[in-house]
Formats: structure tokens, C-alpha cells, sequence
């Protein structure tokens, strides 16, 4: 298969990108720019209802195939903040994303940041980002016409008036996937080390995007006063990482875990070894990974259904850094038993005609494979820097 045509091949294995060509008579001037001072900028945020008040209850299905549900509850009084930041899911057909919350926005908030609530206020703002139509376009040789500065400018005055008028001196844990974690990774180079909202900073969790260290060492690279994480109570870190089955690693056409800058490698910090899980805490989807992956079977031999929102599999997936070649990644295993009667079949992958994309890993579910341990690391990493906190004076 071509270049050309793999790409294609890549791009219409997500359907969403196939319908999401700008039409004849469709404008593709950007929105105006949001004002964070209004709620409707928001996708998430304290006081209104939003799609991170979704219902987050899992069933917990064990190798016996007995099942219990776990219910979901919020903090009623969180101590810290989380700053929100979602993938690359607009459908819009313009370059840049309107400022209108979609289906495709609200359920990534729902599936990736609504979980953190257990523990933290939410914020996600709105954001005129890069659609999937400029992203497919791209790909595909055609002019680039998307505004990606745009995209970062619109979180970083998100940002701003978070801090101005949000934050009040609490610690906050930066979240984000994919052009959400590249985005992030920019305000934390550009606008937040060497400033005092750095002290403010309890963890940066940027998973699906490559962060470049120098080979050996943990700062330095693409950030150069935030260190990876080593351990659950390290704090002002980064956890950042990619997925890829332990039996298909990154190709060498990887767009994941591979950096081009001589001396550099792709971080790669595994959430469930900080938390000293020896398998991970995983909530996946009940229904699968999305349209642009196969669609998921079962879950157990009987065939009942899930009626929750996402499933825990308790002791079936682990996972651990590794390197192949050039590319450093977190390397999925399932550990499927002839007596376990749950599903060894995890989807994940992007497929398109029958054809598994090699390139892309499990870019899909690089958050619900750890989703448990990105939350509770954020409690302990929040805690501790809460610790390290001068007193308030007495009186």
C-alpha cells in the first residue's frame, strides 16, 4: 500500500472524518474568539451542569464472570482543581471548531475528565481547535488551512482567567489527551514554568502525545523545569505516554513514540507503576472504543450485557514502558486465561477494511486502560503537594 493511499485508508477508518468535508456555501472563517468570563465557554466548570456530571458507574465483571456495580460519586468538597483539555473530536466542517459543544465533545468530557470529579473541580473549556476535516485534509496533502496557534491561544486565555479568578491559590492537575495533551504541553513551556503558577501545578497528565526528553534523564527537552513523575507522590510532573499492544509495537512510521530532535527520546511514564498496581486500573467503555475501532463482543462467555457506562476487568490488562528501536511506549498486555470467562479481546485499535492501523496503536483508549490510576494518582499527587503547603497564619 502507498503512502498516500495508507493515509487515506487511516483517515476513513474514522467515519467521522470522512463526513466532515466543508461544504460548498460553508464558511471557513474561524468563530470569534471566546470570552472565558461567560459559562457557555465552558464545557465543563463548577456551578452548571455539564457533560462531566455524567453518569460514571462501572460494572466490575471478575474472572469467574460474577459481576457487581461500582457506583460513582463526586466530591462534595474537592481540595484541588483539574484543568481540562479534550482530543481532537470535532466534527465541525470549518478548519477550526466553533464554540458550540457537539455530541463528539460532550462524550469525550464525559469519558475522559467527568471521572476526576471524584476528587476535584472540573474545568474544560471550549476551544476553537483542530477539526478532524483539517486534520484529514492534512494528511491527505492538501493545503493546511487550520489555525493551530488558534487553538492555543483560546486555552491559554481559558487558562488565564481560571487563574485570575477561579483558582484562589489551590493546586490544580492539568488533563489531556491527544491535541489537548500537545496543547497543554505548550502552556506548561510557554506560559507556566518560570512563573509563579507553577508552584500551583500539582501534575500535568498528558497521555497521546509525544513529550521529547533527552535520552536518560527526565527534563530538558520539550519542558525544561517540569520532570517526568518517578513516584505517586512526586508533584509539579508530568506523567505523559503512548499505548501500543505488547505484541504490536510502534512500526518505524509510528506517529507515537518516536521524536525526530537528535538525543531525544518519547517519555513514557506508566500511571499504573506509580500507583503500584501489577495490573491496571482500567474503565473501559461498555460499548467499545468508538466507531473508528471494531466493535466490542461480550464481555463474558454467557453473553449478558453491561447496562453501566464503562466496565472494570479486574487483574486482565498490565502494562509497562518499553522500547523498540527508536520508539518508547506503554506496552498493553492482557492476560487472558483458558479459565477466565471474560472477554481476552480488547478493542482499541483504528481498523479500516479489515486492516489494523499499526501506526496509531491504542491511541484510542490510552486514558480508560489507566483511567483509575490517572484518578487516584491525582488524589495522592494532590495530597502531598497540599502537604508541602505553608500553614495559614493563626487568628
Amino acid at each position: 500500500m502507498t503512502k498516500k493511499l495508507y493515509l487515506a485508508a487511516a483517515l476513513a477508518a474514522i467515519p467521522a472524518l470522512a463526513s466532515a468535508q466543508a461544504a460548498p456555501g460553508i464558511p471557513l472563517a474561524p468563530a470569534a474568539a471566546p470570552d472565558y468570563g461567560k459559562p457557555e465557554s465552558w464545557l465543563c466548570r463548577p456551578g452548571k451542569v455539564d457533560p462531566c456530571d455524567a453518569n460514571q458507574d462501572a460494572t466490575i465483571i471478575k474472572a469467574d464472570g460474577s459481576r457487581s456495580t461500582e457506583k460513582f460519586s463526586a466530591a462534595s468538597d474537592p481540595k484541588f482543581d483539574c484543568f481540562y483539555v479534550y482530543p481532537t473530536v470535532s466534527n465541525d466542517p470549518t478548519p477550526n471548531s466553533d464554540m458550540v459543544a457537539g455530541p463528539e465533545e460532550n462524550t469525550v468530557a464525559a469519558f475522559q475528565a467527568g471521572r476526576f470529579a471524584r476528587y476535584c473541580r472540573v474545568f474544560a473549556p471550549l476551544y476553537r481547535q483542530v477539526t478532524l476535516a483539517a486534520l484529514r485534509a492534512k494528511l491527505l496533502g492538501k493545503p493546511d488551512t487550520a489555525d493551530r496557534d488558534m487553538a492555543y491561544r483560546d486555552v491559554k486565555a481559558a487558562w488565564d482567567e481560571y487563574l485570575a479568578y477561579d483558582n484562589h491559590g489551590r493546586g490544580v492537575v492539568l488533563i489531556g489527551h491527544s491535541q489537548g495533551a500537545g496543547i497543554l504541553k505548550s502552556l506548561v513551556a510557554k506560559a507556566i514554568e518560570g512563573t509563579p503558577a507553577q508552584q500551583q501545578i500539582i501534575s500535568v497528565l498528558i497521555p497521546g502525545t509525544n513529550v521529547a526528553v533527552p535520552d536518560g534523564k527526565d527534563v530538558g527537552g520539550d519542558l525544561q523545569s517540569t520532570p517526568l513523575c518517578h513516584a505517586a507522590k512526586d508533584v509539579g510532573c508530568v506523567v505523559s505516554y503512548v499505548t501500543f499492544r505488547a505484541d504490536a509495537p510502534p512500526p518505524a512510521n509510528s506517529h507515537f513514540g518516536i521524536v525526530s530532535e537528535p538525543g531525544m527520546v518519547a517519555a513514557c511514564v506508566d500511571p499504573a507503576g506509580l500507583t503500584g498496581g501489577a495490573t491496571t486500573d482500567a474503565y473501559l467503555g461498555a460499548m467499545g472504543a468508538g466507531s473508528s475501532s471494531l466493535p466490542m463482543g461480550p464481555w463474558t462467555t454467557d453473553g449478558a450485557p453491561v447496562t453501566t457506562p464503562f466496565v472494570k476487568v479486574p487483574g486482565l490488562l498490565s502494562t509497562a514502558c518499553a522500547s523498540t528501536g527508536k520508539a518508547q511506549y506503554l506496552a498493553l498486555t492482557i492476560h487472558a486465561q483458558p479459565t477466565d470467562k471474560r472477554t481476552g479481546t480488547i478493542v482499541g485499535d483504528i481498523v479500516y477494511g479489515g486492516l489494523t492501523l499499526r501506526d496509531w496503536g491504542l491511541h484510542l483508549i490510552d486514558m480508560p486502560v489507566v483511567m483509575g490510576n490517572l484518578v487516584e494518582l491525582s488524589n495522592v499527587q494532590a495530597k502531598a503537594w497540599l502537604a508541602k503547603q505553608p500553614a495559614s497564619p493563626a487568628g
